[in-house]
């Protein structure tokens, strides 16, 4: 395999050999080079994604008690490792996650069916909430993808909300138009879109999608109390998606129905979900 010098481009025969070095982690013989241009020297491993990681024997143990709904405490209580490991990792293991699914998408040309809606959670405390916007393919319940936003708190704790934290961004709309972009490029020009009644939808999915079709379909009470996405009795025309959303509540700590595991940071509870859906497109429904 021809391998570039990562600081001038060079290609072989402009760089040697240079000797191997047995990496302490797995006990590998991995390959030296030395550039003849500007005397850099690499080696096989300057071009992997795990570059200078430690403790690479549990990456796999992480990602699938990160799915499995254990909290990041536990993790590290676990396998015996410092709880910062375990933060370290879980933003390697998404950065990996998002790579696979971008590839996925790719292959996914035309997908003709798809269920999107909005999920909530919140950060800290109920008095701010998330939104969790996604989209899933009807009948294979493969994820194209979840963006987490900001909203502001409705209902009885907005006073609340808004005497204690102040005015709160509502970033649904932002975080719909990222979806979106992410998952057009696999997406029919046609596309049933399906979704609950919600006014907003309509007029913001044919800004990214001209040529689809959009159906709506009411909102049904929850059949147990705290498990809205699992609707009670007769047929749910969303049930890839509701049942979709419900794998992920049970999967991950920081989403299931109350919890002590709260999200402290909007972007970490995103690495999470890219990792969820990647093992979930990968193994559970592939």
């Amino acid at each position: 395999m021809k391998r570039e010098c990562p600081k001038c481009n060079s290609l072989a025969p402009q760089h040697v050999r240079n000797g191997y070095f047995v990496r302490e982690s797995g006990r590998i013989r991995v390959q030296r080079y030395r550039c003849l241009i500007c005397k850099k020297e690499f080696s096989d491993a300057t071009f992997q994604l795990r570059y200078r990681q430690r403790l690479r024997r549990v990456n796999g143990r992480i990602e699938k008690e990160l799915i499995s709904g254990a909290s990041l405490r536990r993790i590290a209580l676990l396998l015996k490792i410092n709880l910062k490991t375990v933060a370290r990792k879980l933003e390697y293991l998404a950065h990996k996650a998002r790579l696979e699914h971008k590839k996925r998408l790719k292959k996914l040309f035309p997908v003709c069916e798809i269920q999107f809606d909005d999920m909530e959670t919140f950060e800290h405390t109920k008095m701010k909430p998330l939104s969790i916007t996604i989209a899933v393919i009807k009948q294979r319940r493969l994820v194209l993808g979840a963006e987490v936003s900001s909203m502001p708190a409705k209902g009885l704790l907005a006073r609340k909300s808004r005497k204690k934290y102040g005015p709160r961004k509502d970033e649904r709309k932002q975080g719909r138009t990222r979806l979106f972009q992410k998952i057009s490029e696999c997406v029919e020009e046609r596309a049933l879109f399906e979704s609950d009644e919600n006014p907003h939808y309509t007029s913001h999915l044919k800004q990214h999608f001209p040529g689809c079709r959009h159906l709506q379909y009411k909102g049904r009470r929850g059949c147990v109390v705290g498990q809205g996405e699992l609707k009670a009795g007769g047929f749910d025309p969303l049930f890839s998606l509701n049942h979709t959303c419900a794998m992920l509540r049970y999967s991950i700590s920081r989403l299931v129905r109350r919890t002590w595991v709260t999200t402290k940071r909007i972007d970490q509870l995103q690495n999470h979900i890219d990792i969820y859906i990647n093992y979930h497109n990968k193994v559970l429904v592939s």
